[in-house]
């Protein structure tokens, strides 16, 4: 099972790739961070029927960090939800691929993201009403380590651990990079683990590209009675593609032919 989802976790980042450059650019660098949590999440972890997207038996997955929104479409694919070969409208006039993910244009899609900060506010109203009415759905939500900068996401943070919300599971990507440099230039968040234990979560820090790793990490994460749990996966910005990672620079951007061709050779395309 390793080896099969590590296995996807490279078709997800080809394709992912593939569509951001017929598509002229969009956000590489957290589309590339994240395709093995993606991958885990929903070939293992989700309780999900893609002919079914709106089953209320469901898990829930909210992508808080919108702007990867085309690594999610790339997995969704994969999974069933819809063919492949649909990608290829990707942010094309009114296309149901928008780069930032809108729940009113494709099943699959929970909430509407992109302004960032927002999703974990969404994750918590969704799990404090199914906790409320006794379902036993669960509700996993990818923040951003730089979205961590903004208020809401704490205020959030405090919400669910007041109202115990055990059927939530935040993963932070944590790249280390957001759009104008890294974290700690523009604004620290070191200790990222001790600052949720001081807000009543239960923590716990992976490798983010490991699948075996994430696989540990949600089954600790069901574990949890009483508390919200985050798993900070420590990924690296732009994974795969050597001059995008670790460089804030590709959070989003346009590749030259030359790099094309460098990327799709590192990724295994050609």
């Amino acid at each position: 099972m390793e080896r099969k989802l590590a296995e996807i976790a490279k078709k997800v980042r080809q394709i992912t790739f593939a569509t951001l450059v017929q598509a002229r650019g969009g956000h590489f660098g957290g589309c590339l961070s994240m395709a093995e949590i993606l991958t885990v999440l929903y070939f293992d972890e989700l309780k999900i029927n893609p002919k079914q997207p709106k089953d209320p038996r469901r898990d829930f997955f909210i992508l808080s960090k919108g702007h990867a929104g085309p690594a999610l479409y790339a997995t969704l694919a994969l999974r069933g939800y819809y063919n492949l070969k649909e990608l290829e409208g990707l942010d094309k006039p009114l296309s149901k691929f928008p780069k930032h993910v809108d729940r009113l244009k494709l099943p699959g899609i929970e909430a509407s993201t992109g302004s960032l900060g927002q999703g974990l506010s969404i994750s918590c109203g969704i799990a404090l009403r199914l906790k409320t009415i006794g379902k036993k759905n669960r509700i996993y939500v990818v923040v951003g380590d730089g979205e961590c900068n903004e208020g809401q996401v704490w205020e959030a943070i405090m919400l669910a651990a007041k109202y115990k919300l055990d059927n939530l599971c935040m993963i932070v990507d944590m790249n280390n990079c957001q759009i104008d440099g890294t974290c700690d230039e523009v604004m620290p968040i070191e200790s990222l683990d001790k600052k949720f234990e001081a807000f009543g979560w239960k923590v716990m820090q992976i490798n983010g590209h490991d699948v075996l790793a994430l696989q540990q990490g949600f089954a600790w994460s069901r574990s949890i009675k009483g508390f919200p749990s985050a798993l900070i996966a420590n990924t690296i910005k732009g994974y795969g593609v050597s001059f995008m990672e670790n460089k804030p620079e590709w959070h989003s951007g346009t590749l030259t032919k030359e790099q094309e061709k460098q990327g799709f050779k590192e990724l295994g395309v050609l």
